[in-house]
C-alpha cells in the first residue's frame, strides 16, 4: 500500500428515506431495519483498497428532519462527494430532491453529487417513476444516478465503486 487518502461523503435526504441503513449496509455489509434516526448527523468510516491506494470514506449522515437543515452548510464545507437519497416508494422525499440539490451546489466547490432512489426492494409500492430519477440527474448534472436495496445489497458496492472513480478522476490520482 503506497498512499492513503481520505474523502469525505455527505449523505442527505429526507427523513425516513435510508440513508443510515445505507451507510451501515455499507460500512457493516450488513441490513438492519430498525436503526435509529439520526439526530443532526453521524459519522460513520470505511477503509477501502484500491489498486495501490488506501481510500478511508468519512460518511457524514445527515439527519433527514426539516429542523436539522440550518446547520447542514457548516457541515458541507470539505465534502468531496454528496449522495442525495429520495425512496422510490415517497413522492415527497422525490418532490424535495431539488432542495438537497441546491444545498450542496450552495455549500461546496462543485463537488460530484450522485442521486440515489432507495428500497427497491419494495417495488410493488413504487411511486417515484425509474425516469423521474433519470430526469433529475439530466436536469442537474448530476454524477450518476441509482436504484438501490439495503435488505438485497442491489446495487450499493456500485455506487462505491463509481464514487471511488469519480475520485481519482477528480483528485488526478494514478494507479499502479
Amino acid at each position: 500500500m503506497n498512499q492513503e487518502f481520505v474523502f469525505k461523503l455527505i449523505i442527505l435526504g429526507d427523513k425516513g428515506v435510508g440513508k443510515t441503513t445505507l451507510t451501515y449496509r455499507y460500512v457493516t455489509g450488513l441490513f438492519r431495519d430498525n436503526l435509529k434516526q439520526t439526530i443532526g448527523i453521524d459519522i460513520f468510516s470505511k477503509f477501502i483498497e484500491y489498486g495501490d491506494k488506501l481510500f478511508k470514506f468519512q460518511i457524514w449522515d445527515f439527519g433527514g428532519e426539516e429542523r436539522f437543515r440550518s446547520i447542514l452548510p457548516k457541515y458541507c464545507t470539505g465534502a468531496d462527494v454528496a449522495l442525495i437519497l429520495y425512496d422510490i416508494k415517497n413522492n415527497n422525499s422525490y418532490d424535495h430532491l431539488p432542495i438537497w440539490i441546491n444545498i450542496v451546489k450552495e455549500n461546496t466547490n462543485n463537488i460530484p453529487i450522485l442521486l440515489i432512489g432507495t428500497k427497491k426492494d419494495l417495488e410493488k409500492y413504487r411511486e417515484v417513476p425509474s425516469n423521474r430519477g433519470n430526469d433529475i440527474q439530466e436536469s442537474y448534472n448530476l454524477n450518476g444516478f441509482y436504484e438501490i436495496s439495503s435488505l438485497t445489497g442491489d446495487n450499493i458496492e456500485e455506487i462505491f465503486n463509481n464514487v471511488i472513480k469519480i475520485l481519482i478522476q477528480e483528485h488526478t490520482l494514478e494507479l499502479d
